[in-house]
This record gives C-alpha cells, structure tokens and sequence, in this order.
C-alpha cells in the first residue's frame, strides 16, 4: 500500500526501478509522525520523548533553523533576522530536503508543530511527505497560557521544564534554564487566536489518521496515550483475506463466536482440537505421530500442532476464503511458533 501511495505521488520514468529502491530501503514501519497542537500543549516534550523510544529523527522550526546546514536554511534565517514571517513554500521546501536524508528515511521522523495550516499540510502532501500518525495536543486556553508564564528551557538538551509543574531536580540543569522569547501574556494570547483560526483546515486534510489527546493531565498519562495511538495500524481500505484469532478462558464462548463469524461471513472454522482428533481418525501420517499422545491423555508437543495447522490452513479453502481460529495458540511460546509459521491474523 505504501508503495503504491508513492508510486501515485511521485510518478516515476521508471516504475519498476522506483519499486526495487522502494523494496531496498525497507522502510515502511518506519515512523512518519506529525505533533501538533497550540503553544506550551507540550509538543517539544512528546515529540523528544517518541524521537528517544522510536529511534526517529525530530524535527521542528528550530531544528530546520539553527541545527541543520541545507541549502534554504540561510535563506530562512533571513526572514527570521527581519522579524518577517517565513512563507509556507520555503518552509515545506525545507522539510522536504530535511526528510530526504538518509537517517529520517531510514529511522522516521517525528514532524512537531508542522504544518501550522491547510496551505502548508496541501504542499506537504504534494511533495509526497504524509503523515501514518497525526497527534493534536489540545489543554483550555487559561490552562496553556498558565503554563507559558512558567516555561523554561535548556539550550544545551533542548527540553523544556516548568517552574511549577515540572523543575528539574539537577541544580547544573536548573542553574542553564532560560525564558523562552514571546512569554508576554498579550503574545500568547495571539498565537492561540491564530492557531485556532487555522487549525480547522489542517484538521479537514488528516482527519483519518488523527488523534486529539488532552495534554491537561499528567505528563506519564499524555505519553502513554500517545505511543500506545502511534504504534496503531490504520485499517486499510483495500480487500484482504481474513485471518481470525479467537483467544479466551474456559468457557468464554470461543467456539460458539467463531461459529457465527463463520456462518456470517463465509470464512472455514477452525478448532485446533477438532483437527487433531480428525488427523487421528483419518490415520493419516502426522495422526500416526499424536495418536499415543492423545490416547494416553498427553498434552500433544507444539511441532506437530503446528504442522498439522499449517497443513489445514495452507488447503485451498484457507487460503480463498480465510479462517477463523480458536483453540490456539494457548501460550507464548504457540503463539510465537504460528508468528514463524507466516500464519499470523490480521484480526
């Protein structure tokens, strides 16, 4: 899906060649992630914490500004030094040429604060960059401008502290802390205007992959909600077969559910017990095998479930139809053993 999303994006000379580049840099699990949100909603404090978990490369307005040599920095700075507003072309400019670099192909990336409106989201898109993950921090105005009038930084690491919320215990770290530029009450006040003015648009473009999660609670709380939403496959549109796995206790009604998802949507039913019994009575060569297990009450070993399993749900039926499965695998080391076997489900 990925690299049919590319090949429609790009449209190469050469499809085939595009492909087998594609392929080669195995990199379709690599994190392509957008933090979002109004200002001091914590985006710098999610955005380093995913870059350390996920081994991505952060990368924000600063970074793109003071911490990268590329060919249009210069020419950013520029408006900077003048006090002008960058305009969106040569800020998407410059995130295109910073995500073609090799480690956020290879590792991912982590795109914080970016983009700030549809116009930069619309050209971000038509150069190829599009998002798996959008998270939107969002906390009430009153709440966020509280935490403005407390923010510090450290120039050295770049992490953001709080004088109330969140102080650093290390007194060196305490000792490098600044105030941030624009911490007037009046500035704030105009930023959260301008971003709730322009943030419907951006919202409109990455509704499907989007996530609003309240950054007014615990830092811990905020972190957890947002790897837990990242590390999330979106549901894709095109057919598959259907790969079904019915875990549960004793009793739980296992059976009875793979019967009605059976019946209903015209998938093969599968109890790994029943199967074994069948392999038993049709004496075939793997029923040899577990016949004086099951005769004497043995529990059967896993290399012959495991087998006797990929031999059912390789059949034809399997494969066209796909399966609904229970019975199996029952602990870590099953389960692992049907990972290795290529039968994993896909519900």
């Amino acid at each position: 899906q990925n690299m049919l999303e590319e090949l429609l994006i790009h449209k190469p000379d050469d499809p085939i060649q595009f492909m087998i580049n594609h392929l080669k840099q195995n990199n379709d699990d690599a994190p392509r992630i957008c933090v979002l949100g109004p200002p001091a909603s914590g985006k710098t404090t999610v955005a380093m914490w995913l870059c350390k978990h996920l081994d991505a490369i952060r990368i924000s307005q600063e970074t793109l500004l003071f911490k990268e040599i590329l060919a249009l920095t210069k020419e950013a700075k520029a408006y900077k030094e003048r006090k002008e507003e960058i305009p969106n072309t040569l800020w998407a400019n410059l995130i295109q040429e910073r995500l073609s670099n090799v480690d956020c192909i290879k590792q991912g990336w982590i795109l914080e604060g970016f983009p700030e409106n549809q116009e930069q989201a619309w050209m971000l898109q038509s150069s190829g960059i599009i998002p798996r993950h959008v998270v939107v921090l969002y906390a009430p105005d009153t709440v966020l401008i509280e935490r403005n009038s407390g923010k510090r930084l450290d120039p050295f690491t770049e992490e953001v502290y709080h004088t109330t919320f969140d102080w650093p215990s290390d007194p060196l770290v305490q000792q490098r802390l600044v105030k941030p530029e624009d911490l007037s009450e009046q500035e704030m006040s105009k930023k959260l205007l301008k971003y709730h003015r322009n943030f419907p648009g951006v919202f409109q473009i990455y509704q499907k992959v989007l996530k609003s999660i309240n950054a007014d609670q615990p830092s811990m709380d905020v972190l957890s909600q947002v790897l837990t939403y990242v590390q999330t496959r979106h549901r894709s549109a095109a057919p598959f077969t259907p790969r079904i796995l019915f875990c549960g206790p004793p009793g739980s009604g296992k059976s009875l559910q793979a019967a009605l998802i059976a019946q209903k949507y015209g998938v093969v039913n599968i109890c790994c017990g029943q199967l074994l019994k069948e392999a038993v009575a049709d004496k075939t060569k793997l029923g040899e095998l577990i016949k004086p297990y099951i005769d004497n009450g043995y529990p059967v070993p896993d290399n012959l479930v495991t087998k006797i399993l990929a031999e059912r749900l390789n059949a034809l039926d399997c494969m066209t139809n796909g399966w609904v499965l229970y019975g199996f695998p029952r602990d870590i080391e099953q389960g692992e053993q049907l990972q290795k076997s290529h039968f994993s489900p896909n519900r």
